[in-house]
């Protein structure tokens, strides 16, 4: 399970980081180094990953309280 768990942070902090930059005008990185059709698949996973932390983050932080 801890693979799971680092596998989904790093696709949260490189779906974040792209957010950044996009933000402060870049562009989207991840289509531009990937091209659209794996950026796509980069998005979905992402989202997953958003997904399983939200659902594990009581278990992946001990139970404590938001």
């Amino acid at each position: 399970m801890k693979g799971l768990q680092t596998v989904a942070w790093v696709l949260l902090v490189i779906g974040g980081l792209n957010w950044g930059l996009m933000g402060v005008g870049l562009g989207n990185v991840v289509e531009s180094i990937l091209g659209s059709g794996i950026s796509m698949i980069v998005y979905i996973l992402v989202g997953l990953s958003a997904l399983y932390s939200l659902f594990t983050y009581k278990k992946q932080s001990g139970g404590a309280a938001m």
